[in-house]
């Protein structure tokens, strides 16, 4: 997890964004423990409760599980839930501005497949 943060949103906001992309990439795995709250803070120079702010955000969208005097840890099921959501997301409010950009280009499906090809010959996430 990289400790640069940017002025465009809340901190916790992005904090939750980076763990939901670790579940996302699989580096965080049902039943995995995510650091504790004072690591994170330490090792980011966060304050405390904006770790909490994060985690508990996590946990009320059902990602994440408290257990008591141990920690929080990724439940079963996070990972799937999150690819539903994000594609579903991605699906309202990117791909529209995406795919008039690719009209107002004139691009095709075949170009745009020779595109995806190349860049992942390239060692680039297509």
């Amino acid at each position: 997890m990289s400790g640069e943060w940017n002025d465009n949103s809340p901190i916790y906001r992005q904090l939750k964004a980076k763990v939901v992309g670790m579940m996302l990439d699989g580096v965080l795995q049902p039943g995995d423990a995510l650091p504790s709250v004072r690591q994170v803070a330490a090792d980011y120079q966060l304050n405390p409760i904006t770790v909490s702010r994060a985690y508990q955000e996590l946990v009320d969208d059902a990602l994440v599980e408290k257990r008591r005097g141990l920690g929080m840890y990724v439940l079963d099921g996070a990972r799937d839930k999150l690819l539903a959501s994000e594609r579903e997301r991605f699906l309202r409010e990117e791909w529209p501005g995406l795919l008039e950009h690719i009209n107002r280009l004139g691009l095709n499906l075949e170009q745009l497949l020779q595109a995806s090809h190349d860049a992942g010959a390239h060692g680039e996430s297509a």
